[in-house]
């Protein structure tokens, strides 16, 4: 099935100490399975030091001065980043038509205009370019709208940055959006200034607790597909950072193929008209008249 034939092989024990030092700096947790994808992917570079063996990169990764820069090398090399516009459908249409307004009443019921909303994972930045487009809905005039897009991988954060894509990001997007919000800019699209100024990307490790706590609180983050590549304590740890970072009344949105169970008992599941959806419990002082929690 696999072609690959090293010319510098990767042994058990590089492999388990290569593992670790990833899961400790991210969370990304590889099986003994995935021995032959570390060993694919990260050889070029130990062919670019020109190293004998994945032991001295492991050194380099491990107590060079230079590391933070090297391990964010090798986090390109081994994460994939396959997104689009417009993805799971179902789950932005209880968004924007159930969430936001809710959010927006608790926010007014407060006196403020502003929403604030975390992309955790945006890989090349479809995902908060998408809901920028759709918050762009004339009961939202006047207000502060913050999106954060943040990834650990620099290289898909500069694609995010360009705001620039081709035809297989649009698997999902109706025509009126691409007419609406984009450019042709030499046979691609690039996304138009009024909406990418509307998005903060941002460089971040999502176990990086100093900075993470950095970004203030947020009424609704988007986290899907993405803690589906780490074991059970980093998910832990990741969606305890997500409860803190939540407004009382907040909404996380994961994947469809992602659940809390048997992570987290600190959210409550909202059964929304398309969709679940998990929520930070509010406080009884904010429970809204009409029956919402």
């Amino acid at each position: 099935m696999f072609n690959f034939t090293p010319d510098i092989p990767m042994t058990s024990e590089e492999f388990r100490l290569m593992r670790e030092l990833i899961y400790q700096h991210c969370g990304l947790h590889f099986s003994e399975d995935n021995k032959y994808l570390l060993e694919k992917r990260l050889s070029k570079q130990v062919r670019l030091h020109k190293f004998k063996s994945f032991k001295d990169y492991y050194y380099l990764l491990r107590y060079s001065k230079t590391r933070e820069e090297e391990l964010a090398q090798a986090i390109d090399l081994l994460t994939t980043n396959e997104t689009y516009f417009f993805r799971e459908e179902s789950q932005l249409r209880t968004f924007v038509e159930e969430v936001i307004p809710e959010i927006m009443a608790r926010r007014e019921k407060e006196g403020s205009r502003k929403l604030r909303i975390w992309s955790a994972g945006c890989s090349t930045g479809e995902e908060p370019y998408t809901l920028a487009m759709l918050l762009q809905r004339p009961e939202l005039r006047g207000w502060n709208i913050d999106i954060i897009g943040t990834d650990i991988s620099h290289r898909v954060l500069q694609v995010a940055r360009k705001g620039v894509y081709g035809a297989s990001s649009f698997r999902a997007t109706d025509t009126s959006y691409i007419q609406k919000y984009f450019e042709d800019v030499e046979g691609k699209f690039r996304i138009v200034d009024d909406i990418r100024r509307l998005v903060n990307i941002s460089h971040l490790n999502l176990f990086d607790n100093a900075r993470v706590s950095l970004l203030g609180q947020m009424d609704a983050i988007f986290c899907r597909n993405v803690i589906i590549y780490f074991d059970l304590d980093a998910k832990k740890k990741v969606i305890e950072n997500f409860f803190q970072r939540l407004h009382p009344g907040g909404f996380l949105m994961l994947g469809h193929s992602e659940s809390l169970i048997n992570i987290s008992t600190r959210f409550a599941l909202r059964h929304f008209t398309h969709d679940l959806v998990y929520q930070h419990p509010p406080r009884p002082s904010d429970t809204l008249a009409g029956g919402n929690p």
